[in-house]
């Protein structure tokens, strides 16, 4: 029998029992449609995680002080004097900004919310790619003259006063009470933890309200991507020799964020392809378990074909056959349902289902090794039968 031949058999036989072969096939279904889903929608959600972070600039870094185990801080860690030293002395750096932050409660004529209060400069709106949607940030006449002035975002304005244009109102923080001169879009800067709002007002009213004399962080941005490193370096140089501490201070670039994120989504996606990959090995045996029953059932079939002159590797090819199409025929229902699962959940998320035609061949290729590998000993199996001992079995 020539391989046309053997296919229409196999076929046939497929057609024969529609329900077993349909419940056979299920396992790989569930497998490839698992598989499918789970690299679309980690590739959905890694894209739109690189893409949130690069809003910020890859030339952005932070600077912080590394303190070790028992230490607290001391007034001399980070001030607003090292940025203007480290702005006249590093050409690398282009915008650099001081942050301070506590929680606050602010409180409007309409209501109160309690935020994440930063104290900071002009430079921040640059660094952090702000977006402005009324009024202004901060500026530097600001902090020399003194001015009580704070920059909320709108879901917060709209806490404090309602329907009322918020330009222009008093805040109340604490004793303290500023003017709103801008309003920002929402806010999804690397300071905002998403717990809750942010605001911002000056290094010298956040001074004057807690006392500190020293920063927390410092942001910058350097002056190009491949300045980043220089940067940081320099930047930690000048305070290591500036505060006579050596070691004393950590920066971080979001190129080195956007590694350790793109580091970690693929150490998790892996492992959840593999565990989705073990149905795939349940549905091969499964496979594998019919097909061995499918060889007992048609003993008599085999004996027959054999006494008309089929030869053995004409009874391996049929079966093995069977056996990669039926995977076959999962790979393709697992690739439509998994596909439909990631768009569905990628609607959900608001992130694009990435299904890259590597991953379909995969698939493909993967379901068609699944039913060569589990269908091969089911195959051996039936072409091992001798014609005559086959013909005796009912």
């Amino acid at each position: 029998m020539n391989i046309r031949e053997l296919m229409v058999v196999a076929l046939a036989s497929i057609r024969s029992s529609k329900l077993r072969s349909f419940l056979t096939t299920l396992g790989i279904v569930i497998g490839i449609a698992a598989v499918i889903s789970v690299v679309a929608i980690g590739q959905g959600g890694k894209a739109m995680l690189m893409q949130e972070l690069e809003k910020f600039g890859t030339n952005l870094f932070v600077v912080y002080v590394n303190y070790q185990e028992g230490e607290t801080s001391r007034p001399s860690d980070l001030q607003v004097s090292d940025i203007t030293l480290i702005k006249n002395v590093v050409p690398e750096v282009k915008y650099m900004a001081p942050v301070c932050y506590t929680q606050m409660k602010l409180r409007g004529s309409q209501g109160q919310k309690t935020v994440q209060l930063l104290g900071t400069s002009a430079d921040l709106v640059h660094v952090n790619n702000l977006e402005i949607a009324q009024g202004r940030f901060l500026n530097e006449e600001d902090e020399s003259a003194g001015r009580q002035v704070i920059v909320i975002q709108e879901d917060t304005a709209k806490e404090l006063f309602g329907s009322e244009k918020p330009l222009g109102q008093r805040v109340v923080i604490g004793s303290t009470s500023s003017m709103v001169v801008g309003v920002l879009k929402q806010d999804t800067s690397v300071l905002n933890d998403n717990s809750r709002q942010s605001a911002y007002i000056t290094m010298s009213l956040m001074r004057n309200m807690t006392g500190w004399t020293y920063i927390h962080q410092i942001y910058g941005s350097a002056t190009s991507k491949e300045a980043v490193d220089t940067a940081m370096e320099r930047t930690k140089s000048i305070l290591e020799r500036r505060h006579n501490a050596p070691g004393h201070y950590e920066a971080r670039s979001m190129e080195q964020e956007m590694q350790s994120a793109n580091k970690i989504l693929g150490i998790v996606g892996l492992v959840i392809g593999l565990i989705a990959g073990i149905s795939l090995l349940v549905g091969g045996i499964g496979v594998m378990n019919i097909m061995l029953v499918s060889v007992t059932e048609r003993t008599r079939e085999i004996g027959i074909r054999m006494a008309l002159g089929a030869r053995r590797q004409d009874i391996l090819i049929q079966f093995l056959f069977e056996s990669i199409v039926l995977c076959l025929m999962g790979g393709i229902i697992g690739t439509i349902l998994g596909y439909g699962g990631a768009y569905v959940v990628a609607k959900i998320a608001h992130w694009p289902p990435l299904v890259s035609w590597w991953t379909i061949v995969i698939a493909f290729l993967f379901s068609a090794g699944v039913g060569l590998f589990f269908g091969l000993y089911p195959a051996n199996q039936a072409a091992r039968l001798k014609p005559i001992e086959a013909l005796r079995r009912e």
